[in-house]
């Protein structure tokens, strides 16, 4: 069906319904107040609730819901739409409304050419926030159109702060000694299974959700849209990164899997699939700190943008699931200053800048986990005797004490879920 005039004046209108209903979990983020944005992230992370939010808080401050043009560019009806039909969303509104209008994208990377579109709406001194599922819309080339007339954000889904919050679980000062600590633990688990995506609060079959979401993701934002012959192949890698969360792996190994399967790829099409895995938002990666350049490109350790996304491949997987955590709350503190350590021994993260190293464990107390202990303990001091740290923590799921090494400096052990809400 033709995209004309009539399809976007019956969008705009269901767009300003949608917005005058919708209720919200107020998300902390701030918007600068002349801003304009594109917001990127994985499906159902939240960015929709952004835009929410921010043409919440525009009417709030005195504008009226007819300034509102929000358009969800995964309407089935805009299925065949080019960058030739971006005029008509201008046409419609400025045939029923005489005001500025303030735009809200939804996806509009669905639309080969948005951000040249985007730019002549900022040259012209419209209010526009874009959301994406795809990384490339923060990328050199688009940031070039762009011009640097958007302020850019990556939106995640809940952290721990906010999943408790979303629950109603609010926290006083003293609440690691009462009923709350409780709480937070019970919380804690839910959140390290199923992650912190803000839908599946709604679900009681968390995993059904998620197997949904995961092929969206994978059939949608990378399959179709870097049309990938071989999907099965594609499958095995992220199957296979997905249990190789932890250890560093070369893109050439996880081909070798891949084959011992039966299944033919090859090491560049492994670095192909993953870097669509990126862009499509559900993985990030870490370089070590201490190889050399061709390593450093080559040899990385690989993390999921969420648990739950984790979670759909793994079985018994608490261990993976807590080392995912801990990468996830780093990466969204430090970005591309976080790497990970290893040169005689292994550290799981280390920000050089800031001089702190974090291992992640389930369980390094008692007898049994003896070993497991002697060997966080010892890479720490290490690394310390390398480059001096202000801070090393060992983050467990329920552990916590203080381990001295000298005068002046000690090892924290600390459980998951406190360190999260430091």
């Amino acid at each position: 069906m033709a995209i004309t005039k009539e399809t976007f004046r019956t969008l705009i209108k269901e767009g300003q319904q949608e917005i005058r209903d919708v209720k919200l979990y107020d998300r902390p983020f701030a918007f600068e107040e002349q801003g304009r944005y594109v917001l990127v992230g994985v499906r159902q992370a939240g960015k929709s609730y952004m835009l929410y939010k921010r043409a919440k808080q525009l009417l709030a401050e005195g504008h009226q819901l007819e300034e509102i043009v929000y358009i969800d560019f995964d309407d089935e009806r805009l299925v065949e739409m080019t960058s030739e039909d971006f005029d008509y969303i201008l046409q419609a509104y400025q045939s029923v409304y005489n005001n500025v209008p303030l735009l809200f994208f939804d996806e509009i990377q669905n639309v080969e050419g948005w951000e040249h579109f985007a730019r002549r709406l900022a040259n012209r001194k419209y209010q526009v926030f874009i959301t994406g599922s795809n990384a490339k819309m923060l990328s050199r080339d688009i940031q070039t159109v762009l011009g640097g007339r958007y302020l850019d954000e990556t939106i995640y889904p809940y952290s721990f702060q906010e999943f408790l919050e979303a629950q109603g679980i609010e926290l006083s000062k003293d609440w690691q000694y009462g009923n709350e600590r409780a709480k937070v633990q019970q919380a804690f688990d839910q959140y390290l299974s199923w992650g912190g995506f803000p839908e599946l609060l709604l679900y009681r079959n968390k995993r059904h959700w998620l197997n949904d979401l995961y092929e969206k993701i994978l059939l949608g934002d990378i399959v179709q849209r870097n049309k990938i012959k071989n999907e099965l192949a594609l499958r095995m890698v992220i199957k296979r990164l997905a249990e190789s969360v932890k250890q560093p792996t070369s893109y050439t190994r996880i081909a070798n899997l891949v084959k011992a399967t039966g299944v033919s790829t090859s090491t560049a099409s492994v670095i192909e699939y993953a870097k669509c895995a990126k862009d499509a938002c559900i993985l990030f990666s870490l370089e070590n700190y201490a190889s050399k350049f061709v390593e450093k490109e080559t040899v990385k350790k690989h993390y999921f943008v969420d648990n739950g996304l984790l979670n759909v491949f793994l079985t018994n997987g608490e261990t993976s699931l807590l080392e995912n955590v801990c990468a996830i709350h780093l990466h969204k503190r430090y970005g591309e200053r976080l790497f990970f350590y290893k040169k005689n021994v292994e550290v799981d993260f280390y920000v050089p800048e800031d001089a702190i190293a974090v291992q992640a464990s389930y369980s390094i107390l008692g007898p049994e986990v003896s070993d497991t202990y002697n060997r966080e303990v010892d890479a720490l001091k290490k690394l310390n005797a390398f480059a001096r740290l202000k801070r090393m923590v060992i983050v467990t799921y329920d552990e916590e004490t203080t381990i001295p090494i000298n005068n002046d400096q000690f090892i924290e052990v600390i459980p998951a879920w406190k360190w999260l809400l430091e």
